[in-house]
């Protein structure tokens, strides 16, 4: 399905097409492509049964002009180096895109968390919270939930770094609990960023979302929740997968129902009354819109080839390979960029991030009221600068939007020493 791509080369190549369409100097393109700098360790963790255990870990942090670094820690068998530092280096363009005074980090342990049971979970958990403790901090770096990890794993680093540190500071990582500080809205804000997006790209161009048909790959939160929330619109949601594999139904599925069923049976294959798909059979369905929220490389230039879709709604990190980029650039399908389409989660943790500073919370109507205005201001200068700068796609576009902010950041501080 993948051709391979390296995730930090399609991100440098990323930086060097929108450089391009701007004034910029070799130094500044190389800045905006290499993080500050990069924190390796190996945890040494007991095992239930006494056992010890090494595990790589890392945290980048890409790019720090705009404000702490932000992003999420993700516990995969295939992170890597590169990896996290090219979702660090998104998530730089991510926050600039979207106007949040955040710099971009990453972090990820190398491991299968269905292997090891919640009690090693924990200490590896808070072994890495206590490796990154010179880097995380509220005002430095804030750690968030990413694959695999989620609201428990966010208030194991808050809980070791306060005792650590001997101090309260929710803000310290975000997506937690509501209990334990986190906001509302938080776990649904990316699966409804990737439907707002959607519903502008519709608008924008002379459609109506209610009479789209979306096939979603990947059924986990981002994916679920898009689903549900384009199904709430008015869209016929007609193929969804996982990691199992894929469902269709042409009269449509229903999101909650599906949910229900992969709650129940660990996946979504084997739901009554639909066709059972490959994950590849569902990319090149004919549909409306394409949602792409599971892993990164999900389409190459092969697949990209054999997309039906007319749109594309990019939920996952770095779903599309550059080289699948140019074919449907070449065949004239619009993609709405991830750092656009997936940006809620990190625009509902800076709004976490905001009330844990104020020790105030906020209602859910505003959060998503702020939500909505940022995701569509965002589109709105994506748009604006594809015919401002000519660019041959939304990505480009909104790359030169980011990285002008970024390089306007870099020239006010100045370079010291």
């Amino acid at each position: 399905m993948s051709d391979g791509a390296n995730p930090l080369d399609s991100f440098e190549q990323q930086v060097e097409n929108a450089a391009a369409y701007l004034d910029v100097t070799p130094g500044e393109i190389e800045r905006l492509k290499q993080p500050e700098r990069v924190l390796s360790a190996n945890l040494s963790v007991e095992m239930d049964d006494g056992s010890l255990e090494l595990f790589d870990a890392y945290r980048s942090q890409h790019n720090g002009e705009r404000g702490p670094h932000k992003g999420g820690v993700r516990y995969h068998p295939g992170v890597t180096r590169d990896e996290v530092v090219a979702l660090s280096g998104w998530m730089s363009v991510k926050c600039a895109a979207v106007g949040l005074p955040y710099g971009g980090g990453k972090g990820g342990i190398r491991l299968d968390p269905g292997e090891y049971s919640a009690t090693e979970l924990e200490r590896i958990t808070r072994s890495y919270a206590v490796e990154m403790r010179p880097l995380i901090g509220p005002d430095q770096d804030i750690p968030a939930p990413d694959v695999n990890t989620g609201q428990r794993e966010m208030n194991w680093i808050k809980d070791t770094y306060e005792t650590l540190e001997n101090t309260t500071a929710p803000g310290t990582v975000t997506g937690k609990a509501i209990q334990s500080g986190g906001s509302e809205g938080r776990v649904v804000a990316t699966g409804r960023s990737v439907m707002l997006s959607s519903r502008e790209l519709f608008d924008h161009l002379g459609r109506d979302i209610s009479e789209a048909t979306v096939a979603v790959q990947g059924y986990g939160n981002a994916g679920s929740v898009a689903a549900r929330l384009l199904d709430d619109a008015g869209a016929t949601v007609v193929a969804v997968s996982d990691s199992a594999g894929a469902i269709h139904s042409p009269g449509g599925l229903d999101p909650d129902t599906v949910g229900e069923h992969k709650a129940e049976t660990g996946q979504v294959t084997g739901f009554p009354e639909a066709e059972q798909l490959t994950d590849e059979a569902l990319l090149t369905l004919d549909v409306d819109l394409l949602v792409p929220a599971a892993l990164g490389n999900a389409i190459d230039a092969g697949l990209a080839s054999d997309l039906r879709a007319d749109t594309v709604v990019e939920a996952a990190n770095g779903p599309l390979t550059p080289a699948a980029d140019t074919v449907l650039n070449e065949r004239e399908i619009p993609v709405v960029p991830d750092i656009l389409a997936n940006a809620g989660g990190v625009t509902v943790s800076y709004f976490e991030w905001v009330q844990n500073r104020q020790r105030f919370s906020w209602s859910l109507s505003r959060v998503d009221e702020e939500l909505e205005r940022l995701i569509v201001e965002g589109f709105e200068a994506m748009v604006a600068a594809e015919r401002s700068q000519e660019t041959p796609d939304y990505r480009t576009a909104l790359y030169t939007v980011a990285m002008e902010r970024l390089l306007d950041a870099a020239g006010e501080s100045g370079v010291w020493p």
